[in-house]
């Protein structure tokens, strides 16, 4: 990894992914790019100086004010998708948005949606590990194996009160930035994603796609995956909107479980290679664990935001 020096010409650098050039070595005349993406994590915007910033306008006036961002180092392309574009570009056509909308985690609706004090979900892989978290107590407690527990909910609209009447409360975001599907991305060893509800009734969610780093994406949409993606109820409807953690206009909603995998359950390599000890409270019960996250990014939008999970086996 290294930084391209751009203080002069622009450079265009860029490479497929590990996923693209295996495409591309089978030969078989099926690669085709087909869409692209554009990212601009290494950019600080704070650095633009007009007359708002902290230090006043560039003295050579406003042909300057973004001379520093457009001189900022940025890195060379590299082949890891999963460790590039973190933060992708996205293109709105409409001139009149004064908001844009967002995706909140929501850890307050229905007591069952509670991280644990440590700020993760904590997820048992397998009974005898639910069982003992049941037992000391546990908060935040996703049930890995017989479903039921706690889950893992988003809401997401405008969370201003600006953004519209004295109702705002029970207005729904304009079509064009309403969440219709979401993307999920989870290492596939660890586990799946399911529907919410005891694992006998609950439905697992088709993976898409699992890249060579082992990550698997869902593509959950609100029309065809109804009981992952949903409309976010508003304060007139049904009474859901006092849960809601968006403050203005109502968008979606996405709830899910995550089952965790045979691997986990059968057997401690991966805990060995990858975890470590953990208590969930002082004097309580010790666990193997995995720390991880999983990836929620809205498909309409861009917006995408990381949830730390903790795998749990008891020792």
């Amino acid at each position: 990894m290294a930084f391209l020096d751009n203080s002069g010409d622009i450079i265009l650098d860029a490479v497929l992914t590990d996923t693209g050039r295996m495409r591309l070595a089978k030969g078989d005349g099926s690669f085709r790019i087909s869409k692209f993406a554009f990212g601009d994590d290494e950019i600080d915007y704070s650095m633009y100086k007009n007359t708002n910033h902290v230090n006043g306008a560039h003295a050579s006036g406003s042909a300057y004010y973004d001379l520093n961002i457009l001189q900022t180092p940025v890195l060379e392309a590299f082949t890891n998708n999963t460790s590039t574009m973190k933060s992708k570009l996205v293109s709105i056509s409409r001139t009149d948005l004064l908001f844009l909308p967002v995706v909140k985690l929501n850890t307050t609706a229905g007591g069952n949606t509670a991280q644990h004090a440590d700020g993760v979900h904590l997820i048992p892989v397998n009974k005898a590990s639910e069982d003992q978290l049941k037992s000391d107590e546990v908060a935040g407690v996703i049930r890995g194996v017989t479903g039921q527990g706690n889950i893992i909910r988003l809401d997401q609209g405008i969370d201003s009160t600006e953004a519209g009447s004295p109702s705002v409360n029970i207005q729904r975001i304009f079509g064009d930035l309403f969440e219709t599907q979401y993307i999920i991305e989870m290492d596939n060893r660890f586990g799946t994603i399911h529907s919410t509800g005891r694992a006998a009734g609950a439905k697992r969610a088709r993976v898409s796609f699992i890249d060579d780093d082992n990550i698997a994406s869902y593509f959950l949409s609100i029309n065809t995956d109804n009981k992952f993606v949903k409309n976010l109820p508003t304060a007139d409807n049904e009474g859901g909107g006092d849960q809601s953690v968006i403050a203005g206009p109502k968008g979606s909603m996405l709830e899910f479980e995550v089952r965790s995998s045979l691997d986990l359950q059968s057997n401690n390599f991966l805990f060995t290679q990858l975890g470590g000890a953990y208590t969930p409270s002082p004097g309580s019960t010790a666990y193997n664990y995995i720390d991880s996250t999983i990836r929620v990014t809205g498909a309409t939008t861009g917006y995408r935001m990381d949830i730390p999970v903790r795998f749990l086996k008891k020792q």
